[in-house]
């Protein structure tokens, strides 16, 4: 039996890093950490347009820095929230442009909460995320088996895998682009900071068109507009599922109304 976490219900971003942002910015608050009135941050997309929405509540200035490909809808949304965006000439987000914005930070004197190596990323889906798994299962009579998720920052997988680890013995499946592709919200193994063979089991690799076919084919077999990084974890549940046993727990991200140019230019390569 197959679950999905859609992660699409959380407000400001409608994805799972509304949670990535949240603890890193209150925790920070807590500890005093934030000590202008400007932050800035590297994204690929949801994290700062999570961090613009929450800027607004708590009256700071945010400015993104968003790799080049990041989708248009992306940007004009984070225009619409009053943010800065910068579009760098980096392909991805890499160690090489955490370093740039960190930075350009402070350079300017501004705050940089650097999701990709701030211990609250993890903390979060560890103590909060992986706990309403357990209880949204344990309501139906279930226990998580397996889970399978993209690997992005490497944040919410490690604290889910440890989390389930530790008391249900999950197996955790990773999912990531194929060599030279490109899919939003996940990336290849490049030293991200809570990756762990030891968490993670498996790697599943997918294409890029294997990932907009998986988003397209849950909107036409289930009715759920989902991204990209949702799409490539169903089509690498597809891949493994005869392998599995017991109950798995797929997360997708975010929903697909950023990604509304990908697909029309992937519908109007097939017409």
């Amino acid at each position: 039996m197959s679950f999905a976490k859609l992660e699409f219900f959380n407000p400001f971003s409608r994805s799972i890093k509304d949670r990535t942002a949240f603890n890193m910015l209150s925790r920070a608050l807590e500890r005093g950490n934030i000590n202008s009135a400007a932050l800035f941050e590297a994204s690929s997309g949801n994290t700062s347009v999570s961090l613009a929405a929450l800027s607004n509540v708590l009256g700071i200035e945010f400015r993104a820095y968003l790799p080049k490909p990041t989708p248009k809808a992306t940007q004009v949304l984070l225009k619409v929230l009053g943010a800065e965006v910068v579009v760098t000439d980096f392909e991805t987000i890499s160690p090489e442009m955490v370093e740039f914005v960190k930075e350009e930070a402070r350079k300017a004197g501004a705050a940089n909460l650097n999701q990709f190596e701030n211990d609250d990323n993890f903390d979060v889906h560890y103590r909060v995320t992986a706990r309403e798994i357990e209880e949204q299962l344990r309501s139906v009579g279930k226990k998580p088996d397996v889970l399978i998720a993209g690997i992005g920052t490497s944040g919410h997988i490690a604290g889910l895998a440890k989390y389930l680890k530790e008391r249900h013995g999950t197996e955790v499946i990773g999912v990531i682009p194929a060599e030279g592709e490109k899919i939003p919200g996940i990336k290849r193994i490049n030293g991200q900071k809570w990756y762990s063979r030891s968490m993670v089991d498996r790697i599943v690799e997918v294409t890029r068109k294997e990932a907009i076919e998986g988003s397209i084919s849950v909107a036409r077999r289930d009715g759920l507009l989902i991204g990209l990084s949702s799409g490539a974890v169903v089509k690498a549940y597809e891949r493994v599922s005869e392998e599995l046993d017991g109950t798995h727990v797929l997360i997708f991200p975010d929903d697909g109304f950023k990604y509304v140019e990908v697909f029309e230019s992937y519908l109007g390569a097939k017409t």
